[in-house]
């Protein structure tokens, strides 16, 4: 690991951190509204790092900490669980500072296991998955490259009910070692059936970088799809600008099986996106930390256009909830609430849609996505 890594924080690691912290308390109240019991909804990090850089910006732990403190239901059943070698002490002073003793009902946990090397974590993560599941976990795993990243193992986790995955991939360091043949034991756990073919793949040989990144990040989703077991499984990625160059450096990817979970981290990543990404020729929402500063971008014009004739070739002629579209249509793509509801308004614009409300109420926009808003497509 880079020993400056916790000097400064970058523009992208701050978009990381509130990603996975703007994401957890609203999973949290997915689950909570599930008609089961629960002992504890848990968030596990097994790379949490210090809590605070050296700049006093605070990372992922003391920032999603604190949106649970702030929320007395998820107070009395978050249960935070964190791991780091080198820095669990550091982590627990800083958490203390911010959060004293009896902040949660739950006390957190710190830990300084080796991730990749101690089986305690392994056999935790390699469970059977099972009927019930009183701890319903969502796990951010981000190693520094892709050390201890075993698809076959985190597939098992996911496996159970409720359980869900933040993957932090980096990039760069996959795409050299699959081109030179490199750390193969390493490559084979992260690609268990695919690693040969995604080798051999002319797109993967083709010139285009963003090709083989866009490629390789396919091929981990596929490898998660095969393994796990139960519901259809949802991943969406957020990819990451260098800094200081236009190549990509990371990918962050969120695995889960409820279709609302898939609907929620959709719209954050968008909150997050600033270059405007248009998700079929881009591929993923992207952040680009060269574009901070720079005059505001329209988000999804192109989106716009090409998310309307997906929904005039699949909806014309019918009536339909804006709600039921949205639902139905949504967990098959990579759009997020806020394309649909843009979409939708600029199609009533163009007459290729009328809107009624059912509830009686005067509206400011010509679309909600609600069962209220009731569709007829010409």
């Amino acid at each position: 690991m880079d020993t400056d890594f916790f000097k400064k924080q970058t523009r992208s690691s701050e978009v990381k951190a509130k990603i996975v912290a703007e994401y957890f308390p609203q999973y949290c109240r997915i689950i909570l509204k599930a008609p089961l019991e629960h002992k504890q909804i848990r968030y596990i990090d097994l790379f949490a790092g210090p809590g605070i850089y050296e700049d006093n910006k605070l990372s992922t732990p003391l920032l999603l900490a604190r949106a649970c403190a702030n929320d007395p239901a998820l107070k009395n059943i978050v249960r935070l669980i964190f791991n780091d070698k080198e820095h669990s002490e550091k982590l627990k002073e800083n958490f203390k500072k911010f959060f004293p003793e009896k902040t949660f009902k739950h006390d957190p946990v710190f830990k300084n296991k080796t991730v990749g090397e101690d089986l305690s974590i392994d056999n935790f993560l390699n469970k059977e998955p099972e009927k019930t599941n009183p701890f319903p976990t969502l796990l951010f795993f981000d190693p520094f490259g892709y050390k201890g990243i075993n698809t076959l193992i985190l597939s098992k986790f996911l496996s159970n009910w409720g359980n869900e995955l933040f993957l932090f991939v980096n990039i760069k360091r996959i795409n050299q070692a699959i081109s030179v043949g490199k750390f193969d034991e390493m490559m084979q756990s992260l690609f268990p059936t695919t690693i040969e073919e995604l080798r051999m793949d002319r797109k993967y040989k083709s010139t285009s970088v963003h090709e083989r990144l866009i490629l390789i990040m396919n091929h981990l989703a596929l490898e998660f799809d095969k393994a796990v077991t139960g519901p259809k499984l949802y991943s969406c990625e957020f990819r990451f600008q260098e800094e200081d160059s236009i190549a990509t450096s990371h990918f962050i990817i969120h695995f889960t099986k409820h279709p609302r979970g898939f609907e929620l981290v959709k719209q954050i990543y968008y909150d997050f996106d600033n270059i405007g990404a248009t998700l079929e020729r881009d591929g993923t929402y992207t952040f680009d930390a060269k574009k901070m500063g720079s005059s505001s971008i329209d988000f999804g014009d192109q989106n716009v256009q090409l998310l309307s004739t997906h929904i005039l070739n699949k909806y014309k002629g019918r009536r339909i909830s804006a709600k039921a579209l949205f639902d139905e249509h949504q967990s098959t793509s990579k759009w997020a609430g806020s394309h649909y509801s843009k979409t939708l308004r600029y199609m009533v614009e163009r007459s290729q849609v009328k809107t009624t409300f059912t509830d009686n109420k005067k509206h400011k926009v010509s679309v909600l996505l609600s069962k209220e808003c009731i569709l007829d497509f010409n």
